[in-house]
């Protein structure tokens, strides 16, 4: 396991600085390439392989990251592929992990928008990927899981309160999640003012 290993840790000159851009490369391009299901399992799969795995971020700045890539506009692999190769190696780091990360379904899509009409007429493919989804819905469900222990870490009743007050908007009352992003947001800075101005600090 290579722990702790940071953009300021090495000159670019150094083998390990390109070990490690190869590496990135080729944990994002593998995880793209075999991820079925969306951002959300990605980013767990992500979280396995960064922090668990690789020991290059804490859960915590995984956290982080995910929460960022889900609340930015566009896809959140991309989203979250450009803040962990920037937290790894800066501006090379992001476009490296872009690209490793946009190449595989990039490659995948164009294979498939032109045998579009034998991939939807296929019974075993459409087999194929009704069964994928029950795997799917167990790997979000993980990783909703994971998310909601780390919200309960913090012992701190807004968050929780939040967490659940949002559920029940989205589950029941069909309320837009960006709706609820941005009110959470608006929510944090307003908690972030109080509490600093409880220290006597300024935002």
């Amino acid at each position: 396991m290579e722990q702790n290993v940071t953009k300021q840790s090495m000159h670019p000159s150094d083998p390990q600085h390109k070990h490690v851009l190869w590496q990135l490369f080729k944990a994002t391009f593998f995880l793209s390439a075999f991820t079925f299901g969306g951002g959300f399992v990605i980013v767990s799969l992500m979280k396995k392989k960064f922090v668990e795995e690789l020991g290059w971020l804490t859960e915590d700045e995984m956290l982080d990251i995910t929460a960022i890539a889900q609340s930015s506009p566009g896809p959140i692999p991309i989203n979250a592929s450009v803040i962990l190769g920037y937290r790894m190696k800066g501006l090379l780091g992001s476009l490296i992990a872009v690209l490793g990360t946009s190449l595989p379904p990039m490659v995948i899509i164009s294979v498939i928008s032109v045998f579009y009409q034998q991939f939807r007429e296929n019974a075993v493919i459409a087999t194929a990927l009704q069964v994928m989804r029950a795997g799917v819905a167990a790997v979000i469900f993980d990783v909703v899981l994971n998310l909601a222990k780390n919200v309960c870490k913090t012992k701190r009743y807004i968050y929780i309160g939040l967490m659940i007050i949002a559920f029940v908007l989205t589950c029941f009352f069909k309320v837009s999640a960006m709706l609820i992003i941005l009110s959470c947001v608006a929510i944090g800075i307003i908690d972030l003012i109080v509490h600093l101005k409880k220290k006597g600090e300024t935002v």
